[in-house]
């Protein structure tokens, strides 16, 4: 007998979905362990790296549902961004902070895009298992808090790399980004890589990594929600004959309220940490994740 997702189910790992994929403690890797932790018909239905499970088309929707939040919520930022692009291309030049933005964003996503296309099925049928999940969660502590302790050291002994914390202005912010160099922030872009491991956040390596390069919390996570945002839905768009094959067979109502409980908690979350970032650090979220990571080891190497 063919196995479906519930709603139950559906709803609750869409929100899981929708807050962790962009809270820095990884998404893939709340997926992987949640029904593990659970237990019984979840653990059955929800096991993301079974070959061909109804749950890997409904992750699908999933993807692609919070891309869309996170469209509507940077609707305007896009617009510029691309209009950027549009002109560098037909006036061959790149000369206007938007029109940088627009390339970095386009470079800084080429490592994970080329990444994901040749390891992604290996990385989730292997490590996409509750044990290493938990291994890597408790790593992904250790990442942010490691960006937080280079960072305060480098504020100590002002750096002239470090700048300031500044107030929220979505257009300054970029401004700030694009007098960057290409190099610096498509090695930004390229930690997203580090999220194909399950465990580990791609908006906590890609806020580390801007970080350690001198990026005060505010740009980091600006621009770490604007790469995702190409990642994700291409990630979405791709296996979307996933989700109208086979696997996808039965489950259409539970994809919807899934991917609509998942839009509304990425719309929400993106706005909470934009202005939680103003102020705010990595590093209750590197505690999180390390308590939870050695939490789910415990449980799952002694039931």
């Amino acid at each position: 007998m063919t196995v479906h997702l519930t709603y139950p189910e559906s709803i609750v790992i869409g929100a899981l979905q929708g807050v962790t994929e962009l809270f820095p403690v990884s998404s893939l890797g709340h997926s992987v362990l949640i029904p593990a932790l659970i237990g019984g018909r979840w653990a059955r239905d929800l096991n993301v790296s079974a070959p061909e499970s109804p749950y890997l088309a409904f992750i699908v929707g999933l993807h692609v549902a919070t891309a869309l939040a996170l469209l509507l919520f940077f609707w305007r930022d896009w617009l510029r961004i691309v209009g950027g692009f549009v002109t560098s291309v037909r006036h061959r030049r790149i000369s206007t902070a938007d029109e940088r933005l627009a390339w970095m964003i386009v470079l800084a996503t080429i490592p994970v895009g080329i990444t994901g296309l040749l390891l992604e099925h290996t990385f989730r049928t292997v490590l996409g298992k509750p044990i290493p999940a938990a291994v890597f969660l408790m790593v992904n502590g250790a990442i942010l808090y490691a960006a937080e302790r280079m960072r305060r050291r480098a504020v100590r002994r002002g750096d002239e790399r470090v700048e300031p914390e500044h107030t929220a202005d979505g257009v300054a912010s970029d401004r700030r980004i694009a007098t960057r160099g290409f190099g610096e922030t498509t090695l930004i872009g390229a930690a997203q890589v580090l999220a194909l491991l399950p465990g580990i956040s791609r908006s906590g390596a890609t806020m580390a990594a801007g970080l350690s390069r001198g990026l005060d919390h505010e740009d980091a996570a600006r621009f770490s929600f604007l790469l995702a945002t190409p990642v994700i839905f291409a990630a979405g768009l791709l296996k979307i004959p996933d989700l109208t094959g086979p696997l996808g067979a039965g489950i259409g109502g539970q994809v919807l309220a899934g991917s609509a409980a998942s839009f509304v908690c990425a719309y929400l979350s993106v706005r909470f940490l934009t202005r939680y970032f103003e102020r705010r650090t990595l590093t209750p979220f590197a505690i999180y994740c390390a308590l939870a990571g050695l939490f789910s080891l415990i449980w799952l190497t002694t039931h």
